[in-house]
C-alpha cells in the first residue's frame, strides 16, 4: 500500500457512482493529485468538497498508478468570500480551472504552489486582486516555459520605451523600434513590469497580452485543447467592473 499526506487546493468535484466522488487537488509536494472521496456526496462532506477549498488529504493506493482514494480533512473554506461577490467567484473558477487544465499530474511545482495559494487567499479584495491575478498568469507562463522577457527591447537591446511585446518571442520592443511590426504586437502596459496605474482597464489590456501566450504558446503544447471558458468569464466580468 502506497499512502501520502499532504495539503492543498481543491480545483474540481465530479459525482462517481451511488456516494462517492472524484477531487483534483493541487497540493505542493505531490502536484495536482486525483482520488476517490467515500462518501463525497453525503451531507456531511459535500459542504467541503468545494472548488477553492484548502484541504488536508490523505492519499492511498496499491499502486503508483491506480486512482486512488482520499481521506480530507478541511483546513479552510475560501466559498465565503466569494459567493456573495461576483468578480471574487469568477477569479475563482478561472483560476481552479487553469491549474486543473495546465498541471501534470503529479508533478510538484511547489514555488507556483505557494503563489496559488497566496492568490486565492485574496479573493474578495478586488482592488489588488486583479493586478495579483495578472501577475499570478505571468508566474504560470513563466513556471511552464513560456516566461515573456521585458527587461529589454528585442531589437535594440535597450530598456527604455518599451511598448509593445512579441507575439512570436514574448520579448520587449520599444516603440521607436517597432516600427511596420507595430500593428501586428502585442500591448505592453506598465503594469506588466511594476509601473504605472493598476487599473482594472490597464490589467485587461496586459491580461490580452498573457492570454495570446496561454492560447497561442502553453495550451498547444498540451495537445489539442483549448483554454477553460471561465478565463474568458473572468475578463467579461472585469470589464464590467471598470
Amino acid at each position: 500500500m502506497i499512502e501520502w499526506r499532504d495539503e492543498g487546493a481543491l480545483l474540481k468535484v465530479r459525482k462517481h457512482g451511488e456516494s462517492s466522488a472524484i477531487i483534483e487537488v493541487f497540493t505542493e509536494s505531490h502536484g495536482r493529485a486525483a482520488g476517490v472521496v467515500r462518501g463525497g456526496t453525503s451531507r456531511k462532506i459535500a459542504p467541503i468538497l468545494q472548488p477553492g477549498a484548502q484541504l488536508d488529504v490523505t492519499w492511498k493506493a496499491r499502486l503508483e498508478d491506480h486512482l486512488g482514494s482520499f481521506t480530507i480533512e478541511p483546513v479552510r473554506s475560501r466559498a465565503a468570500s466569494v459567493m456573495s461577490d461576483r468578480l471574487a467567484l469568477a477569479g475563482l473558477n478561472a483560476v481552479t480551472a487553469l491549474l486543473s487544465f495546465v498541471l501534470p499530474e503529479r508533478e510538484p511545482h511547489d514555488a507556483f504552489y505557494r503563489r496559488s495559494i497566496q492568490l486565492l487567499d485574496l479573493l474578495g479584495q478586488n482592488e489588488i486582486w486583479p493586478l495579483a491575478y495578472l501577475q499570478w498568469e505571468m508566474a504560470l507562463l513563466e513556471d511552464f516555459g513560456f516566461g515573456l522577457d521585458l527587461s529589454t527591447c528585442a531589437v535594440t537591446g535597450e530598456t527604455n520605451d518599451l511598448f509593445y511585446v512579441s507575439p512570436r518571442t514574448g520579448r520587449a520592443v520599444a516603440r521607436h523600434a517597432a516600427g511596420e511590426w507595430a500593428d501586428k504586437l502585442l500591448p505592453l502596459p506598465p503594469v506588466m513590469v511594476g509601473q504605472g496605474d493598476a487599473d482594472t482597464a490597464e490589467v485587461l489590456r496586459a491580461l490580452t497580452t498573457t492570454g495570446h501566450f496561454l492560447e497561442h504558446h502553453l495550451a498547444p503544447s498540451l495537445g489539442d485543447r483549448h483554454l477553460p471558458e471561465a478565463r474568458l468569464r473572468l475578463l467579461d466580468r472585469l470589464r464590467k467592473s471598470e
